[in-house]
């Protein structure tokens, strides 16, 4: 019996001994480091030989950098959006753009020299711009000219650091040589080797594990225990270029502009007549001078006695520059295209502001395409450079902003301009698909709230309708016309229409049926309506007010705009 049971004792033993080693040789499989190493360039998804990946600040974005001849460069689009949006590609010019608040810096695109509107040039040593297929590259050292910002370049694979912002970051040591590994677990694949002292950042604490950047801009994971010394570091910003400060000519006082609507030189012999009866106007801006050739010359119904008889009565001439009411056959897109076309109208400004002795200029371009969006703003800024060099006051009258207009980029006109007018009306216009108000209260309101949202209200200025609209509906068929103050008053009186109130619209509204079946609607614009306007304009603290047009007005409006100018 004895000698039974002791081979079994054996066997079970070493039942016991194997399962042990297998049990030890799983859990050695399960817990032990994994010395396999990822392949950086899948990792940083490296394509090419000059294929950069960026990380910017502490995210790997998708944007891809270049490494051309040593230098490293980014695409243009990518310039504007993550670092200086003022750069300009001028596709026409075949030329780069940078303006400041006095000059005008142009390199050509594959050339190593920049010069500027003064005369004065550089030759970087490198490529400033160059084009890979279809694309625009823009050196990196090149935009560090003109914008604070750090990069660092790592090759074997090529990859960037890109910071661009200096918020305060959390810091730890590592404590023990380590590995970086591409998921937290010892599993996962190893990035690059860590020696003990190297600092990492830290960006998200887990439970075992946690993510950090090493120095080099590898992103993965450390298991907690390598990390001592969790501390807040705050960087030292990146202030290698101060960018140059755009004076402003602000007057002190709240604007009161009115806009004088002329049609030729003949219109400027009205100008007694349109400002007998205004009270507190303090500028007045006649329809003066009119873009009419593709290479920007301008044409001009100007009169230097118009401006003197304004001077004696106390008022500035800002005087006004159009898109829209030249007799030449142009395209707005051709002009802003090109750099000496864009120089020739503003030469010419120039001149016949001297000329005429205005005080101002005030820029009128309307239905600017989408496409033109950034040459029209570098217009802007051009145009702003003349105007303070020559001490005129530079005013830009703009669309109630919404997001199909953004292109006309009010945080920068807020910038380069002396004011912002807001053409506050044609909420419902000509070609409108239903009735409605001109200027209803909401439509005004809002667009003072989202311009102000980018530009100081002290530059802000709003215009009000001096009209209004009479719609009619017969047959299906939607018209109108736009008529002054006085003759919507007479309309109304001739047809006995009974006004009531528009709490949202903040004026009154009629309508009436004629016997032919015509539906009339009218939403009036009066004293009543203009004050709930400058209501919403107080709340907004702005510069001031405008009006489109002088003449189209009753007596009693400017009762109430004076109360507003005066208090």
């Amino acid at each position: 019996m004895k000698k039974k049971v002791i081979p079994a004792i054996i066997i079970i033993a070493l039942i016991l001994v194997i399962g042990g080693i297998y049990a030890a040789q799983i859990a050695y499989q399960h817990y032990s480091y994994s010395d396999e190493r990822a392949d950086l360039n899948n990792y940083f998804d490296i394509s090419s030989d000059t294929d950069v990946a960026i990380i910017l600040g502490n995210e790997r974005i998708e944007e891809r950098a270049r490494l051309l001849d040593g230098h490293y460069y980014m695409d243009f689009a990518s310039v504007q959006k993550y670092l200086n949006d003022r750069f300009y590609y001028g596709e026409a010019d075949n030329s780069l753009f940078y303006t400041t608040a006095s000059k005008v810096i142009i390199a050509e695109v594959g050339s190593t020299t920049w010069t500027d509107s003064t005369g004065t040039s550089e030759d970087v040593g490198y490529v400033i711009a160059r084009t890979e297929g279809e694309e625009l590259y823009v050196a990196l050292d090149y935009v560090k000219k003109y914008t604070n910002f750090f990069y660092e370049g790592f090759t074997e694979p090529n990859h960037m650091q890109l910071t661009t912002s200096w918020d305060d970051e959390k810091i730890a040591s590592i404590n023990k040589d380590t590995q970086l590994r591409l998921r937290g677990g010892v599993k996962s694949e190893i990035l690059i080797d860590l020696a003990k002292g190297d600092t990492v950042t830290v960006l998200e604490e887990l439970e075992n594990w946690t993510k950090v950047k090493s120095s080099d801009s590898y992103i993965g994971y450390v298991e907690n225990k390598r990390l001592s010394d969790i501390t807040t570091k705050s960087p030292i910003p990146v202030t290698d270029y101060v960018e140059e400060e755009y004076t402003s000519l602000n007057r002190g006082h709240k604007i009161n502009l009115g806009f004088h609507n002329i049609g030729g030189v003949a219109g400027n012999d009205t100008f007694s007549s349109v400002v007998a009866g205004a009270k507190s106007l303090n500028v007045i801006s006649p329809t003066w001078f009119k873009l009419n050739s593709n290479d920007g010359d301008v044409t001009s119904i100007a009169s230097a006695s118009y401006v003197r008889a304004a001077h004696d009565k106390g008022l500035e001439v800002w005087a006004l520059f159009d898109n829209f009411t030249g007799t030449g056959d142009f395209s707005t897109t051709e002009f802003l295209s090109r750099y000496k076309s864009r120089q020739n109208a503003i030469d010419q400004l120039m001149a016949l502001a001297t000329e005429m002795g205005v005080d101002g200029i005030n820029l009128d371009f309307e239905t600017i395409d989408y496409e033109d969006g950034q040459s029209y703003v570098e217009f802007v800024r051009e145009l702003s450079i003349a105007c303070r060099a020559n001490g005129l006051v530079y005013s830009i009258d703009d669309y109630v902003p919404m997001h199909f207009n953004d292109h006309y980029n009010l945080r920068e006109q807020g910038i380069v301009a002396d004011y912002v007018i807001i053409m506050g009306y044609d909420e419902h216009y000509a070609g409108s698909a239903e009735a409605g108000s001109v200027a209803s209260l909401s439509y005004v309101e809002n667009g003072l709230i989202n311009t102000t949202a980018k530009v100081d209200p002290s530059k802000v200025i709003n215009a009000v309708p001096f009209y209004t609209r009479i719609w009619h509906t017969s047959g299906g068929a939607l018209s109108s016309e736009a008529v002054s103050m006085q003759t919507a008053k007479d309309y109304i009186s001739n047809h006995s229409i009974e006004l009531t109130w528009d709490v949202e619209a903040g004026q009154n509204y009629g309508e009436f049926t004629s016997s032919e079946g015509t539906f009339n609607q009218i939403w009036m614009e009066d004293a009543t309506s203009i004050g709930q306007k400058i209501d919403s304009m107080r709340a907004q603290n702005i510069a001031g007010i405008a009006e489109w047009s002088l003449g189209m007005e009753t007596p009693d409006v400017w009762d109430v705009i004076a109360g507003y100018i005066e208090e």
